[in-house]
């Protein structure tokens, strides 16, 4: 998925910025004879009879109380006032295209993607002389038939067609852009595919195509008419034969070649040279034998390099080196997951010393020889190192400890020797570290308790002397020492490990009785003690507990849990507007009906569900700012089952969760849409809060939870911010850049800098439309690489297509031109380049809460400029 993923977005960008800048300067051209404005609204409304399901009331404004240019989804040339386009775009429409769709002469945009119109695409739609784009990806259509010379992009993907490819294409002489990916198509691609000399893009990708036959990929030698060819992408299909050496003959502008997933056998030829702006090569998962050739180093350009699950064998040949922009390698050649493959000999210094790599380098599964190259610590950028699998030799390089933003590293399964370097203890990044199946001696460095580890594997080495007892070594699930490490002894009980024996020199051997009673006679004494103390702890926390909400209740007007139930209908599940760990959230009525609230019952049987609820108190009984919720009162009760009861009452927020406008569920994406102006408006309110909470407060205090799902719009979509349940006080004199172990923003102690690197990671799903969680964001790629990489050449490939359709429909409508799409494209990336900063791994590189607003403010008043 997270292949299609990518494949989509490339696609995404493609058609927005192509079509909008296209639409933008386009004028009004000659009315064809016979064809009027009545002739467009009657063509509308025989469009609209078709339409079966229309669940969001899309349709609704087509009716005669407007005109046809101001319904939804239709756009008018302004001179002519015929329509020119036609965007319904994921509005849950089905139904069929009516053929009435070809007397719209002027029609130069088809958009209606993502919906579920079904049947036959009307011939009709040929007789759209000026159409120069048809977007019917993600549908249900299942025959073509389109005879369309003059058209430029055609978005067939996420359909349903099947049978073989359609040889008319290739009378569409002008397209730049051809997709007809994820539908059911099979069979040879057809050689006459070539006469599309102006393509740009072609994706064949997820389809059936090809038989496994030796000539399968005959039709690549066709495409090399193509000149202009950018993206070629035909993964996860039935594509045989050997890899040809034309491939090489493709035009010089190629940047992306995407194989994955076939059964292409061969060799990957020397002339790959020739493709000198190739930034994403993908071979992976075929049948590529041979060797990687010395060419490859001429990619100047190549980004990712992927050449996983295949049967390529020799060395990695050192001209990889001379690629100084590689940031991901996969299977042979400095980032390689060479899962299948045979590479032998040692690891080229060149290679492993590429300062760019960033994301990760992957050799494991080889039979690399020799020592790792001290040249590892030129990668001090590198996410993750593996080389598990191989038959390295001598000691692990003391230059590793310069890679410090490195959270993996596997050395696993090799035959490397001495002691952990005390260098290590510079990775305070490193999240898992595995050297398991080693020949590793000397004792186990207390050091390594120290660091942000989550799993950590010794096993079967031959270290001795005492495990350690802090950190990862205090968690038995989280490491493992087991094997041949016989010497070892201490450690927590789990391990059951000999006790390590107390050495005594001679001169105190008498004294050992007298210094014995001690030990004795203190244990129990201390016990005794800290038992009188949890006990006098406790119930002072309790009393604490109902102080907090005490204070509360007296503060605002008290209100009872009958009350309550009454207000929210008795806690009907049609109230329920959100749901949390440790709270369900309900809309509730007060005073009969004239004051709408949110009403928060905490899930008591929840572990933390109290301690929760009083943080919660502590903070909203203090806070008061315009971008914080606001608290109406708070009950802590009993119910009518005698149990405890606790609730907060909150002033309703009508627009619901900032998460909901930014992916919203078919249900509810009619009319949610937050142009570029209003993101930025609830990034400038979202971080007014926490700048509040950090530095105007006379307590610091850290929010420990910000996410979109905690952002909460009001009827004018400001924002505020709530759920300060895992919220915490901060002393004026605590360290704000501490690496130490937790669990929020990467891993960091309580602090100001952890949730500045939430608000960044917000601000990127604010902006790109992709969560952080996202299927596409594996193998230590994240949302916050996958915007910096991007900076700033690609910026408009990656921000949520939603934004740059609105704005530039803005410019089109005042005729503004390229100057105005220019700063937008600058403000856009101002808004990325303030989130990659805010959420850097380093948390002293972050940038202060106050910072961001002026900046914020900086970037708004320049765009609006």
């Amino acid at each position: 998925m997270a292949s299609s993923n990518m494949f989509r977005r490339v696609l995404n960008l493609s058609l927005i910025l192509s079509s909008l800048l296209f639409a933008m300067n386009c004028r009004g051209s000659v009315a064809a004879a016979g064809f009027t404005n009545e002739t467009d609204r009657q063509a509308l409304l025989a469009f609209k009879d078709l339409i079966q399901e229309d669940p969001l009331a899309v349709l609704s404004s087509w009716n005669d109380s407007l005109h046809f240019c101001e319904w939804k989804g239709v756009k008018c040339d302004l001179q002519h006032q015929r329509v020119t386009a036609l965007q319904l775009v994921s509005q849950n429409l089905g139904g069929s295209v009516s053929p009435q769709i070809g007397r719209l002469t002027f029609l130069r945009e088809i958009f209606l993607n993502n919906n579920s119109f079904h049947g036959t695409i009307p011939p009709d739609i040929g007789q759209l002389f000026h159409l120069k784009i048809l977007s019917l990806y993600n549908n249900s259509f299942q025959d073509l038939g389109l005879t369309l010379p003059n058209l430029k992009r055609l978005y067939l993907g996420d359909n349903e067609f099947s049978g073989s490819f359609p040889p008319s294409m290739a009378n569409a002489s002008g397209l730049l852009l051809l997709d007809v990916s994820s539908n059911d198509f099979a069979g040879p691609i057809p050689t006459n595919l070539g006469n599309l000399r102006y393509l740009e893009v072609l994706g064949l990708n997820e389809n059936r195509f090809g038989s496994n036959k030796p000539d399968d990929l005959s039709f690549i030698a066709s495409l090399t008419n193509c000149t202009n060819l950018r993206n070629l992408i035909f993964f996860e299909n039935q594509f045989g034969g050997v890899l040809p050496g034309s491939i090489a003959n493709l035009s010089s502008k190629l940047e992306i070649l995407w194989l994955r997933s076939n059964k292409i056998s061969g060799s990957i030829p020397q002339e790959i040279g020739n493709l000198n702006n190739l930034y994403f090569l993908s071979i992976d998962h075929n049948m590529i034998s041979g060797s990687i050739p010395e060419s490859i180093g001429k990619l100047s350009k190549l980004q990712q390099l992927r050449i996983v699950d295949n049967n390529i064998s020799g060395k990695i040949p050192p001209s990889i080196g001379n690629i100084t922009g590689l940031s991901f390698v996969a299977a042979a050649a400095n980032k390689l997951v060479g899962r299948s493959n045979r590479l032998t000999g040692v690891i080229p210094e060149q290679v492993i010393g590429i300062s760019s790599l960033s994301i990760g380098l992957y050799l494991d599964l080889n039979e690399l020889t020799g020592p790792i190259p001290s040249e590892v610590g030129n990668l001090k950028n590198l996410g993750a190192l593996s080389i598990r699998g191989n038959k390295l030799t001598g000691e692990i390089p003391s230059a590793l400890g310069s890679c410090q933003v490195l959270e993996y590293l596997d050395l696993q399964g090799n035959f490397l020797d001495g002691a952990i370097p005390s260098s290590l203890d510079q990775l305070k990044g490193i999240q898992q570290l595995d050297l398991s199946q080693n020949n590793l001696s000397g004792q186990i460095p207390e050091f390594l308790g120290k660091l942000r580890l989550m799993r950590l594997n010794l096993s079967h080495n031959m270290f001795e002397g005492e495990v350690p007892k802090v950190g990862v070594f205090n968690n038995i699930s989280a490491f493992s020492v087991v094997g041949k490490n016989m010497k070892l002894c201490g450690g927590i009980q789990p391990l059951h490990l000999p006790a390590c024996p107390i050495k005594f020199s001679k001169k105190n051997k008498r004294a050992f009785p007298d210094k014995m009673i001690p030990l004795i006679i203190i244990p129990p004494i201390v016990l005794l003690l800290g038992s009188l103390f949890l006990i006098f702890y406790g119930l002072k926390k309790s009393q604490q507990r109902t102080s907090s909400a005490s204070l509360l209740e007296n503060q605002y007007q008290k209100i009872t849990y009958a009350e309550l139930l009454h207000a929210t209908n008795e806690f009907s599940p049609s109230n329920l507007i959100g749901e949390g760990r440790y709270g369900s959230v309900y809309k509730g009525s007060l005073n009969s009906g004239e004051h709408i609230v949110a009403v928060k019952i905490l899930k008591l049987q929840e572990r933390g569900a109290n301690k929760s609820f009083v943080a919660e108190c502590d903070m909203v009984r203090i806070l008061r700012h315009r971008n914080l919720i606001k608290i109406i009162t708070v009950c802590s009760s009993l119910d009518f089952n005698g149990k405890d009861f606790k609730a907060l009452v909150f002033e309703f927020m009508p627009n619901g969760s900032l998460d909901s406008w930014l992916h919203p569920t078919q249900a509810e994406e009619q009319g949610l849409n937050l142009n570029l102006v209003k993101r930025l408006g609830i990034a400038i309110d979202v971080a007014s809060a926490l700048d509040y909470i950090h530095h105007h407060c006379e307590t610091i205090i850290c929010h420990r939870d910000l996410k979109p799902s905690n952002v909460l719009l009001d009827g004018d979509l400001c924002a505020h911010v709530g759920d300060f349940g895992l919220a915490r006080f901060l002393s004026a004199n605590t360290n704000l850049s501490n690496n130490a172990h937790s669990k929020y923003g990467m891993g960091e102690e309580v602090s100001t800098e952890a949730d500045m690197y939430s608000y960044g990671i917000m601000l990127l799903e604010m902006f790109t439309g992709k969560r952080p969680t996202d299927n596409m964001f594996i193998d230590n790629f994240s949302l916050h690489n996958y915007v910096k990489f991007a900076l700033p050449d690609r910026v408009m490939e990656i921000v949520d297509s939603t934004i740059i359709l609105e704005e530039l429909e803005g410019l089109n409508k005042n005729r503004r031109g390229e100057g105005e799409f220019a700063k937008l494209k600058s403000c856009l990336e101002s808004i990325l380049q303030l989130g990659v900063i805010c959420s850097a791994e380093l948390p002293h590189e972050r940038m202060d809460s106050g910072n961001v607003v002026k900046e914020l403010h900086r970037i708004t008043k320049d765009y609006n400029e």
